[in-house]
């Protein structure tokens, strides 16, 4: 008899496969193969096929999610992300993961994810989770190991370690390559710049606090 954590993953692939298989947003494969060529300079919706002569295990595997990653910016979260530009042979099958490490007290900014729907299943810790609907209405809650969560397509989302030592997530999405958009990122480190006054307008400060914000979230220089 499989102990009960594999039985919860199961259960997880099991609910993840059935809701990918009927709301699968990326179009439908029309063969058995087309593994991305990202060397192609072809541009299309999605990748070129790589020649099938050409396929091996190798595009279909990715051992990146099996370790935690190292935590070590001030969100306090990292993501490691298996999507297609991970894994080519994704290309076309409409799914992807990730995983979600989050130091204690660490937070997964409020973003998006424009081309999916995400699913999270908890693999150690407790964490805060929730997103906001376009009628301004917060839905949240704790969840805690084995547990798991759905953010709609497109709507503003987040996830914070409630704890005082690490969690990790393990997150489904409905999209070779889902897009994520941070919503402070957007707005305050976009090239070229989102106009000041367009920012002070909207949160109703001043310019410093604008300048002091873009200061903040800044990519530190190597």
């Amino acid at each position: 008899m499989a102990p009960p954590a594999s039985i919860s993953i199961l259960t997880f692939l099991a609910i993840f496969s059935s809701i990918t298989s009927t709301l699968a947003y990326d179009p439908d494969t029309l063969q058995d193969l087309c593994v991305a060529d990202k060397s192609s300079e072809i541009k299309l919706n999605g990748f070129p096929c790589k020649n099938e002569a050409n396929v091996t295990e190798a595009d279909f595997f990715f051992a990146g999610l099996a370790k935690p990653g190292v935590v070590n910016n001030s969100a306090g979260s990292l993501v490691t992300g298996a999507n297609v530009e991970k894994i080519p042979g994704l290309n076309t099958l409409g799914v992807s993961l990730s995983r979600i490490d989050y130091a204690p007290g660490g937070l997964n900014p409020p973003h998006t994810h424009p081309r999916a729907t995400e699913m999270i299943f908890v693999l150690e810790g407790e964490l805060d989770v929730g997103f906001i609907t376009t009628a301004n209405k917060l839905i949240s809650k704790t969840v805690k190991v084995g547990e798991i969560f759905v953010f709609p397509k497109g709507l503003v989302h987040f996830q914070k370690n409630n704890g005082d030592k690490s969690a990790s997530v393990i997150s489904a999405f409905n999209s070779q390559l889902p897009g994520t958009q941070s919503i402070a990122l957007t707005l305050f480190t976009s090239n070229p710049p989102v106009p000041d006054n367009v920012l002070t307008k909207a949160f109703q400060v001043g310019t410093k606090e604008i300048e002091k914000m873009k200061t903040k979230l800044a990519p530190k220089k190597s």
